[in-house]
């Protein structure tokens, strides 16, 4: 997350209308949250294929994350089918998502390859 003064939720950048930026440790509590920040995201570009959803910053990757994953992918689907894609993605996340299936699932995430 950039320094400067706190806006939005913590752990999440808007960087551009493309892309979110999820850093930190991810609780459940904040799942909602993220979901509404990538609403407004949606609905400031309308038509837009892809979003970028870059997760390189998370510090700890469990549960909690893999369902802010699957809720924001719902979202982006809800938005007119738009693919969300996971940028950066730890090792560790990258297990526990292809453990949990979540690929197979929703069909609209997909890991973007560095």
């Amino acid at each position: 997350m950039s320094s400067g003064s706190l806006t939005g939720l913590p752990g999440v950048d808007a960087i551009t209308p493309n892309a979110l930026v999820v850093t930190g440790r991810v609780t459940r509590a904040q799942v909602p949250g993220l979901c509404a920040e990538l609403e407004t995201l949606l609905a400031g570009a309308p038509g837009l294929a892809a979003i970028d959803c870059d997760v390189g910053g998370v510090t700890h990757s469990d549960l909690a994350l893999v369902e802010a994953i699957a809720r924001l992918g719902l979202v982006a689907r809800r938005a007119g089918d738009v693919e969300l894609r996971l940028r950066n993605v730890p090792p560790e996340l990258r297990a526990l998502l292809d453990l949990v299936g979540l690929s197979g699932v929703v069909g609209n995430v997909r890991a973007v390859p560095e």
